[in-house]
């Protein structure tokens, strides 16, 4: 449906940019090239922007952001089921008393409650906010395909609840019943609140930087740092020959994962490119307080799932693990390290999720991706 202003030009039509009225009103020479003699006119790669672009977002080509599309082609190649693999392994080793400890099993229904809803919130925030407010069709095209392997992910969760018989009520309602999950969750709502708002609209630089600063929050602290935790946990597990149906499936998410994030990364980089004047030193400082703030949630999340040490795991590893992952997340967005000399204690994650290859296009392009049947689980 087409609004208007009193100008009488439309909010949302063949132009298909969802911005603000704003910077269409503005007579800058970029808008005048769309106006009513231009409307019309085939699209040109410099036409193309990742945000307050002007023009028509249903024409996917020419290309302009080629890692977008790269990125796309990629996660379709990725695809993969939850319930192509088998959990008869999993059900047996949950169901034998002895099977796990305690503090193992404790590990699983943290990691399912926390997980269980993060991608729904993760799809939510794709579906109804950033979507709206990227301008590039071949950047909504990944979007679309990362909403459906979110939608994958949260499928996966539940076929292992499902699988082992737990209690889907409290699993489910962990992020309201447990401090450390809800504590992270309503860290992640504001910036969800900010972009789902129906009356958010781009195109000014306070209202773009708090764009900015929400796919920041999404790409490097909640996928690419929230989510690393759980990864260790169950792939460790998983490591131990326990628990192998759902290590693979947190193996196959993790190669998802990373590859959002590094997506995020992208957008993030490209949006500073074209707009310099939101990377304030200001703004930098607030971003490295979320980081930090990010790296406490998330620690603390690490002390209640493991409350002692277990699986070789122990919480001090973790301290130093999230500062050497927050400092990776800095140094791909062009800030300097909060944490000076932070190693990696897990140097075994590395080799499955491998952090050297996991690159975005400002860096170099990722080639090893490969599709969800040729994972080995050695």
């Amino acid at each position: 449906m087409l609004t208007f202003d009193d100008d009488g030009s439309a909010a949302l039509g063949l132009e298909g940019a969802y911005v603000s009225r704003s910077p269409r009103k503005m007579k800058t020479e970029k808008t005048a090239r769309f106006e009513a003699g231009n409307a019309f006119r085939r699209i040109s790669v410099e036409d193309k922007r990742i945000i307050n672009c002007q023009a028509d977002v249903n024409q996917l080509v020419p290309f302009k952001y080629k890692w977008a599309w790269e990125k796309y082609l990629a996660g379709c190649a990725n695809h993969w089921m939850p319930q192509e693999i088998s959990m008869s392994r999993d059900i047996a080793v949950w169901k034998d008393p002895n099977g796990l400890t305690d503090d193992e099993r404790l590990i699983v229904k943290r990691n399912l409650g926390f997980f269980v809803t993060a991608d729904s919130l993760a799809a939510n925030n794709i579906v109804l906010g950033t979507y709206r407010h990227i301008s590039n069709p071949e950047c909504r095209q990944y979007l679309l395909r990362q909403a459906f392997e979110e939608a994958i992910h949260t499928h996966a969760y539940q076929y292992i609840v499902e699988s082992l018989g737990l209690d889907e009520g409290e699993i489910f309602n962990s992020y309201h019943e447990i401090s450390s999950i809800r504590d992270k969750d309503e860290f992640l709502l504001p910036f969800i609140d900010t972009l789902t708002n129906p009356e958010f609209r781009t195109g000014t630089k306070e209202t773009d930087q708090q764009l900015l600063k929400s796919l920041i929050v999404f790409a490097c602290i909640m996928e690419g740092m929230f989510f690393y935790v759980g990864f260790v946990q169950i792939l460790a597990l998983g490591r131990q020959n326990k628990m192998t149906g759902a290590a693979e499936q947190y193996q196959y998410i993790l190669r998802d994962e990373s590859m959002h994030c590094n997506f995020g990364i992208d957008v993030i980089n490209q949006i500073k490119l074209e707009n310099p004047h939101l990377w304030t030193q200001a703004f930098r400082d607030e971003i490295k307080s979320l980081v930090q703030k990010g790296v406490e949630l998330e620690y603390r999340y690490a002390e209640d799932t493991m409350p002692r040490g277990v699986l070789g795991l122990n919480a001090a590893q973790f301290k130093e693990y999230l500062r050497f992952i927050a400092n990776r997340r800095c140094h791909q967005i062009g800030l300097d390290p909060l944490f000076p000399g932070a190693a990696n204690p897990f140097p075994w994650m590395s080799e499955m999720i491998d952090l050297k290859k996991e690159k975005n296009f400002f860096e170099t392009r990722v080639t090893e991706y490969q599709t969800g049947g040729a994972l080995n689980w050695e």
